[in-house]
């Protein structure tokens, strides 16, 4: 009897039964295999690197614009840096041997202002392998966390375990000011997710062939490793650095002395110290000058004020109104906003200090009845007042919601 000689399928089992020299194919195996093929060769094309299409900084900072709102500078860095480092991968050799070298850059902001959205938007427009990784969970080779060398990882993973590939990739590296050398003063204990991991970065930032782990490190010690050359690879790091406007405000006035002092202390925005960080800020918070070096391009976030605050919630392709509206409309239910509710949840995030996460912490707070409720209910429209609004949000403890 004829059958599929891949998945033994019958004649009678099967659609249709194609022969060949030796043994038959099913339609079923022919549609998977098809599937197959489409999803290999569409990984490989989105890997290749000789014909990128390759935007210009106004572009993609256009694009950054579509779903972030505000930190133009922060948009203009990161739009170069990007930029920069896709001419890095199309650089061919010529008669001036000049090699293009990467600027690693430092993102400074308070939490809520946008730091990982903006790493998370430029993956969005990217044909070169990303990722986003977490400096808290890391420790010194030896001790129980992770390796520095599983930053290189998920990159792998993501660009489908091909080297080339994963060696002209983009890394945000989160919460960086998590490794901060805890004090100046020597200890007799190893700091070994500080200061000690901070020198295990060195290699990776500066460039040099690190053995990767392709499964992640101290799980699979009996795994090969897979070596991966870091000279081509862009790290973008982020914090929050709490605190860091005491060491700036330390500085300025350090700086602002004579008889022109008070002229010019009067020009420094004391609500917004942020702004005036210097290289000099970050080493007084515990990164060690080596790193410092390491990510030439520093840059800051701003706080978010309330019209950047209110622009968050409708004008982004992705704002927190127009995801809400959309799961309840799969629903078949039309949500509205009463006149003033979205400046009444404003007022509540300025309150909270928590910036664009304290947004989303309201919301989910007003509408959790509602989306609890209105699935089962009868109605098809649903407008939040302020009125309801309120009672929500007095129902709970204000306290643990603005210290969590």
């Amino acid at each position: 009897m004829d059958k599929c000689s891949f998945c033994g399928r019958t004649k009678k089992e099967a659609n249709m039964l194609v022969a060949g020299l030796e043994g038959h194919i099913c339609d079923h195996c022919i549609e998977q295999a098809h599937s197959i093929m489409n999803e290999e060769l569409g990984n490989k094309k989105n890997i290749a690197f000789d014909s990128i299409n390759l935007l210009k900084p106004t572009e993609i900072k256009n694009f950054l614009d579509q779903y972030v709102i505000g930190q133009d500078m922060a948009k203009k860095i990161i739009s170069v840096a990007v930029y920069n480092h896709y001419k890095r991968l199309m650089q061919k050799p010529d008669a001036e041997d000049i090699e293009i070298e990467k600027s690693n850059i430092i993102l400074v902001g308070e939490t809520g202002t946008g730091k990982t959205l903006l790493a998370r938007t430029v993956a969005k427009m990217l044909h070169v392998p990303f990722t986003i990784v977490d400096a808290t969970v890391l420790t010194e080779a030896g001790y129980v966390g992770e390796d520095i060398e599983s930053l290189l990882t998920r990159l792998l993973q993501n660009a489908d375990y091909d080297v080339k590939a994963a060696e002209k990739g983009i890394v945000f590296i989160d919460e960086i000011d998590k490794i901060a050398r805890k004090g100046d003063n020597p200890s007799i204990t190893r700091d070994v997710s500080g200061e000690g991991v901070q020198q295990g970065l060195l290699k990776l930032l500066e460039g040099s062939i690190v053995n990767v782990p392709p499964q992640g490190g101290r799980k699979h010690p009996e795994q090969k490793m897979i070596p991966v050359d870091t000279k081509n690879i862009l790290f973008i790091c982020g914090g929050a650095f709490e605190g860091i406007q005491k060491k700036i405000a330390q500085r300025l006035n350090t700086q602002i002395i004579g008889f022109g002092a008070s002229k010019i202390r009067d020009k420094v925005d004391k609500d917004n110290l942020l702004q005036y960080i210097a290289p000099q800020d970050l080493r007084a918070y515990g990164l060690i000058p080596e790193i410092i070096g390491r990510l030439p391009v520093l840059t800051h976030l701003n706080r978010l004020d309330r019209t950047a605050l209110r622009a968050i919630l409708t004008e982004p392709k992705n704002a927190l109104v127009k995801q809400y509206i959309k799961l309840f409309r799969m629903d078949n239910i039309d949500l509205t906003f009463a006149e003033g509710v979205l400046d009444y949840i404003v007022d509540k995030a300025i309150e909270f200090k928590l910036g664009a996460r304290g947004l989303r912490s309201i919301c989910e707070t007003i509408m959790l009845d509602a989306m609890f409720e209105m699935p089962s209910a009868d109605t098809n429209e649903l407008e939040i007042s302020i009125d309801y609004a309120s009672l929500k949000l007095e129902r709970i403890n204000l306290k643990i919601l603005k210290a969590s």
